[in-house]
């Protein structure tokens, strides 16, 4: 990126570095803002392919996917990278057209991408199905080399959730518990609710040891026990009271 800003005057090209910088910064915790950053830097410099990628996954995020879908292909065009295929596919499922998605998903572009970006690719073909209502075909297009490797790469948190949540959805409960549990496996830095699910699915119910309100359940289990033991001091002085009559 620093290599492509080099094309502009240096004033020019350290303004857009920055807003390039809070575009990265933000993505993931505040969307809506880091695109605010990436239509300055388009503004500023949108001959340049760094430039139009950032805006494309700044409207990605905030699920602008037309506008993303036009940024990516402008970025693609300018340097003949096959590298935003599986996203630009991707915009097309959330425009609604998952077939299009999936057609992209047969184009020769997939086999020039590197093993991250097939992996990618299957992704977005399995969720196209699923739009499309075909889940025993989304399960089949997961089930790959790269699903089946004992191997922790990069994209098998991702891949062994989506295969789990699959399998979730056409009510192949105990697979799709196996899966989540390998997903747990692989997430080491927490990308997905992995944990989260296959403790819902084992019933494991989170309470917020640090929360002042007062969980409902709990406050019926109390109330609950606390008659329960009333009952029982009851029924024991009144044994006691008939000793005392009998003696």
């Amino acid at each position: 990126m620093r290599q492509e800003l080099q094309s502009l005057p240096k004033t020019l090209a350290e303004d857009v570095a920055k807003n390039l910088v809070m575009v990265a910064r933000l993505i993931d915790e505040d969307p809506e803002q880091a695109y605010g950053y990436s239509r300055v830097a388009l503004r500023l410099a949108s001959r340049v392919a760094a430039v139009r990628e950032a805006a494309g996954f700044a409207a990605y995020a905030t699920q602008k996917y037309s506008e993303a879908l036009a940024e990516f292909r402008a970025a693609r065009r300018m340097t003949g990278s096959v590298e935003l295929w599986p996203v630009m596919a991707d915009c097309e499922r959330g425009l609604g057209r998952p077939e299009r998605a999936l057609a992209m998903a047969g184009e020769p572009e997939v086999q020039k991408l590197d093993k991250a970006g097939q992996v990618e690719m299957r992704l977005v073909a399995a969720g196209a199905r699923r739009d499309m209502g075909q889940l025993d075909a989304a399960i089949v297009t997961l089930q790959s080399p790269e699903l089946a490797s004992n191997a922790v790469q990069p994209w098998s948190a991702r891949l062994r959730y989506a295969y789990a949540d699959a399998l979730l959805a056409a009510e192949r409960e105990d697979e799709a518990r196996e899966w989540f549990a390998k997903a747990v496996e692989a997430d080491k830095d927490g990308s997905t609710d992995a944990s989260d699910r296959l403790a819902e699915l084992d019933g494991v119910e989170f309470v917020d040891a640090m929360s002042d309100e007062p969980d409902a359940d709990a406050e019926r289990r109390a109330e609950g026990a606390t008659e329960a033991a009333d009952e029982a001091r009851d029924v024991a002085e009144d044994k006691a009271d008939d000793k005392g009559d009998e003696a």
